[in-house]
């Protein structure tokens, strides 16, 4: 009779664990490190995880529900509910936003563990402008949503102890002291997983002893713009006589951006058209009323970033250097003597492979539409490159080659061509509104990459130009143009700039205006 009677249920609260974890980062590990833990102490442990919907636009979620083992049978939920949580730990900064964002983290139960390094998502990466999160909002917002907060590198001490984060997550996770086990049973968790266990051990201790020690408010920021304040000479006797250039001719606050964008165009071209480089900064830098300087810095960032132009030529640059192999070998953490294998993702357009050519034999093929049609027909393609792979390597490294040729190549052509037009435009509004002209040159940071997405930002740069004429008698016009290459910047279809354009179209002009700070 007695084997005929209900079960009786238990009634008591398990521990709920949630962990938020992308690919790479042995969420899975961690989820199993746990569970083992936990059912060697005698409890009862239920474990799901829910993947993201791909790399970086969601990571997969890992909960886990500990339940102290008694003679009750045990009730355990599937997934995480919200207000339920007790320990939510983020591999990632804004993985704990997200986790916020979900109502996992609340103030009066839950214990908020992330790492504070970023590892940018695809929508961060993807987006027109600087897509990538404000890390303080986060750590502002977690000392509000959490009860408690432990944030800190975890990457940076397990790449320190050459081991993964899931290592210094536990490690963590044992230092919070949420969970009702001892430093020895986790430790015991990861020697029975039998793999890498002295780096993870070395991982979790340094782990262990960060979440321990008294934790401080989390302070982010994002890393700087590099900018070089001064400059050896090297030897070279043009590069000397460039950087001698920047010291005597520009003022000191420009001098900086000048250094860095000759550098950058010595290393994408040579001296000489770093030279030329330095001519046009000069044409802005002395006639620049401005007390601030800011129409010569704009010069000095916007016209280098024009002339560092991609192009298939420097896609094939940068994709066969030692320096490229060497940091990828490092972040996936490829030991030298293991071989590593890397695949490039291309997809060239026959605009690509035309503008490879002389600028004249170009010109004849672009004037006749039914011979680019076949050339487009034939490159236009996704491609799979193996730069670890000879022959592939040997095809990017050929047009790398190119590089001295470049200048008489089509693409060439119509980029100085693209350039003298935008900075003549900025030269006649100089002298009457040199704030406008500073914005002017700076919205060329709407064109970048190459391919598709060259000509998306190109086609937005110049419909924000096209407002140049309505805001070139107002005394706020820079500050509109600022606004309408926001709005570009801000969504990839365009929809907001319509908006800002047809607002400025809208404007009344005054009959006559004043500019400050002239």
């Amino acid at each position: 009779m007695n084997e005929l009677a209900p079960a009786l249920l238990s009634s008591d609260r398990p521990i709920c664990l949630a962990i938020l974890a992308m690919g790479g980062q042995g969420g899975g590990v961690l989820a199993d490190w746990i569970v083992a833990l936990a059912e060697a102490q005698g409890f009862h442990v239920q474990s799901t995880s829910v993947p993201g919907v791909a790399q970086r636009t969601g990571a997969t979620i890992y909960y886990i529900e500990l339940l102290k083992g008694g003679g009750a049978v045990p009730v355990l939920s599937l997934m995480p509910t919200p207000g339920e949580v007790d320990v939510v730990i983020a591999a990632e900064l804004m993985e704990g936003g997200r986790a916020m964002l979900r109502g996992l983290v609340t103030p009066d139960r839950t214990t908020l563990i992330a790492s504070t390094h970023r590892s940018l998502s695809v929508s961060e990466k993807s987006a027109p402008g600087d897509g990538a999160g404000d890390p303080n909002m986060v750590a502002l917002a977690a000392g509000i949503a959490a009860r408690r907060v432990i944030a800190f590198d975890m990457q940076a001490m397990a790449e320190a102890a050459r081991s993964m984060i899931s290592a210094t997550l536990f490690g963590a996770l044992a230092g919070a002291d949420s969970l009702p086990f001892p430093r020895a049973a986790f430790e015991g968790a990861i020697r029975a997983g039998g793999k890498g266990v002295e780096p993870s051990l070395r991982a979790f201790a340094a782990g262990f002893e960060a979440a321990a020690a008294p934790q401080a408010p989390a302070s982010l920021r994002r890393a700087p713009e590099k900018i070089y304040a001064a400059a050896s000479p090297t030897g070279h006797a043009a590069l000397d006589a460039l950087l001698t250039r920047i010291r005597t001719a520009f003022a000191e606050p420009v001098q900086p951006m000048l250094l860095e964008g000759v550098r950058r165009l010595v290393d994408y071209q040579d001296p000489d058209y770093a030279t030329d480089y330095l001519d046009r900064v000069a044409s802005f830098s002395a006639r620049d009323p401005l007390p601030d300087r800011a129409v010569s810095l704009a010069a000095a960032k916007y016209i280098a970033v024009a002339m560092a132009y991609d192009d298939v030529i420097r896609v094939a640059d940068l994709k066969t250097r030692a320096s490229r192999f060497q940091r990828v070998r490092g972040e996936m953490g490829v030991p030298a003597v293991q071989p590593m294998a890397t695949t490039e993702f291309m997809h060239p357009r026959g605009e690509e492979a035309v503008g490879l050519l002389p600028a004249r034999i170009g010109t004849s093929i672009l004037a006749r539409p039914w011979l680019f049609r076949v050339i487009d027909r034939i490159v236009n393609r996704p491609r799979r490159m193996r730069t670890t792979a000879i022959l592939d390597f040997l095809m990017l490294y050929a047009v790398a080659g190119r590089r001295s040729h470049r200048r008489g190549t089509l693409r060439h052509q119509e980029e100085m061509a693209h350039i003298v037009s935008w900075l003549a435009r900025a030269e006649q509004v100089l002298p009457a509104n040199p704030r406008l002209a500073a914005e002017i040159l700076a919205t060329r940071r709407l064109v970048k990459g190459y391919s598709d997405t060259h000509a998306r930002g190109g086609a937005k740069f110049d419909r924000v130009l096209s407002a140049v004429p309505l805001l070139e008698p107002r005394a706020d016009g820079a500050d509109w143009l600022r606004r309408l290459r926001e709005a570009a910047l801000a969504d990839e279809a365009g929809t907001l700039l319509d908006g800002a354009l047809r607002t400025v179209a809208s404007l009344d002009i005054p009959a006559s205006a004043t500019f400050p700070d002239t």
